[in-house]
């Protein structure tokens, strides 16, 4: 099996996608600042360094690994937009140039739909930077879209749902409805799972419409 690197390993996502690669028999490795390591999940080993600084942690990645890139700023918000820019972007370019100068086998990057909005265009474009800078280092990477994840402590959206079902019958507005849908973490879960036990050849983009399936 592939070696595991991942960064946001403590967060809503990581923590709980490091659960499962762990009981799959994956190797595990956490970049943590010092002081994190006690919130990563028993098993994952602890790696120290900068997140924004590829030199702080690109020679502790294992060659031929798959990288996961998870950090970002929790629950984005339309008045975030610097934070955007440094933590989504400058966290992501780092792991681009950490992951390449390691020889990373694949990247895997949490990224967002991309459907004209003027909501959350700001974090839309950062997101989009991070794809860029990911495709400038020829990795094979698969980059997965998502809106916005409902799951514990994240279940409000579903009051929007007949919302979206309306919206959805509705000829002028049906494609961003459908571009913007919810999704479930446990389908997040899913389908990060299945980019590490399925390893993308060139670029792959999984949408909102593919990660529901899963």
């Amino acid at each position: 099996m592939n070696k595991i690197f991942i960064t946001g390993g403590t967060g809503y996502i990581g923590s709980r996608l490091i659960k499962v690669l762990l009981a799959k028999g994956y190797d595990v490795s956490a970049l943590v600042r010092t002081g994190s390591e006690s919130k990563l999940p028993q098993g994952a080993v602890p790696v120290f360094g900068n997140a924004f600084d590829a030199g702080s942690f690109e020679n502790t990645i294992p060659s031929n690994s798959i990288f996961i890139q998870l950090l970002g700023v929790p629950h984005p918000g339309p008045k975030k937009k610097e934070f955007f820019k440094s933590v989504d972007l400058a966290s992501a370019k780092a792991s681009a140039a950490a992951a390449k100068k390691a020889g990373a086998s694949h990247f895997i990057y949490i990224s967002v739909a991309q459907t004209p909005t003027k909501i959350m265009k700001d974090y839309q474009e950062c997101r989009a930077a991070g794809e860029a800078a990911i495709r400038e280092t020829g990795l094979a990477a698969t980059f997965i879209r998502p809106w916005y994840v409902i799951g514990p402590g994240h279940y409000w959206p579903v009051l929007f749902l007949p919302i979206f079902k309306v919206l959805e019958m509705i000829p002028s507005t049906r494609q961003k409805a459908k571009a913007l849908q919810l999704v479930y973490l446990k389908q997040i879960l899913n389908v990060l799972t299945y980019s590490v036990e399925n390893t993308a050849e060139g670029i792959r983009i999984i949408e909102i419409e593919e990660i529901r399936k899963f």
